[in-house]
């Protein structure tokens, strides 16, 4: 196949064009456009105002805004980028000879907490913030305008070599041997391996699926905890969990923000917080009982890949 790749330079599409390069053609859309291996070539944003792209089989979006955990982006920005940039991606693959468009949104356009044991597809969305609002925003505008074989995926973190996420900070803390204080909060996530990210979307380019709306992730929820013990077995260290009582460590974090402390109720919010997503919907369109690595060894890569660096 041709494939066009936005944001192909980005984490992900670096991984995916490692993962996709042999046996197809791939080109980049990006604001960058260094020579590597695997891509074809990279066009700008000019090139695809002026119509100057090659015609391809597939479109597959990840150019966008990330989530600002530190909230110094400015709103019209990701809705500038994330919702605006969409538009225009879609609006191309409609009018192109491409049948298959790739639209990666993120699972917190469908909700910023998980209300109930976990959020699928059926969740009514329920985005706070811009990053969310505006991902959400972008999905209406292509199912209002959906033509062809349009994919459009949520995923949890998704992490692997190259990741520059909140992982990377747990795994800064913890490969020290530094004691991790919130061992009381027995919350539980779920990831998105870049690995089983990969093999999904190589299904979805060569087979026929139903397009839609999918929650993507790997099929365990995984506890900060065990994260924690996961990243000092990699390093070889002995974890230190500190099991301190929940409420006192509510209360550093209300003088936290105080004190304007590392340690405040946001972070420990989302430090502590549960947040799980179903990925029966994915699995079942794709015919497969379970994603090809587990999510514990999902992790072990990565980790693997970050003492590489």
């Amino acid at each position: 196949m041709k494939i066009l790749i936005t944001g192909v330079h980005g984490f992900v599409g670096s991984n995916l064009v490692k993962a996709l390069a042999d046996g197809h053609t791939i080109y980049g859309l990006d604001i960058v456009a260094p020579e590597k291996a695997g891509i074809a070539r990279t066009y700008s944003w000019e090139d695809l105002e002026q119509r100057q792209l090659p015609e391809v089989d597939a479109i597959i979006h990840l150019a966008g805004k990330a989530h600002d955990t530190k909230h110094q982006a400015d709103a019209d920005v990701y809705f500038k980028v994330n919702t605006g940039l969409t538009q225009r991606v879609y609006d191309y693959f409609t009018a192109s000879s491409a049948q298959k468009f790739i639209f990666f949104s993120s699972v917190k356009a469908a909700a910023d907490h998980v209300a109930g044991e976990y959020v699928d597809e059926t969740v009514t969305p329920s985005p706070v913030g811009p990053y969310g609002e505006s991902k959400i925003a972008a999905e209406r505008y292509i199912q209002a305008h959906e033509v062809k074989h349009t994919y459009i995926l949520r995923p949890c973190m998704i992490h692997g070599p190259g990741n520059k996420g909140n992982l990377n900070l747990l795994y800064a803390v913890a490969s020290k041997g530094l004691p991790w204080p919130l061992g009381s909060f027995e919350n539980h996530r779920t990831f998105m391996s870049i690995d089983n990210l990969c093999y999904v979307i190589s299904l979805l380019l060569t087979r026929n699926i139903e397009g839609g709306v999918y929650h993507v992730n790997d099929d365990e929820a995984v506890s900060t905890n065990r994260l924690i013990e996961l990243i000092c077995e990699g390093v070889g260290k002995k974890p230190h969990i500190w099991h301190i009582n929940t409420e006192v460590m509510e209360m550093c974090a209300l003088l936290g923000d105080i004190l304007h402390l590392p340690l405040n109720r946001e972070r420990l919010h989302k430090l502590t917080e549960n947040y799980i997503s179903a990925n029966a919907k994915i699995k079942q369109a794709l015919g497969i009982a379970h994603m090809p690595i587990s999510a514990e060894e999902g992790l072990r890569r990565t980790i693997q890949s970050f003492q590489r660096t």
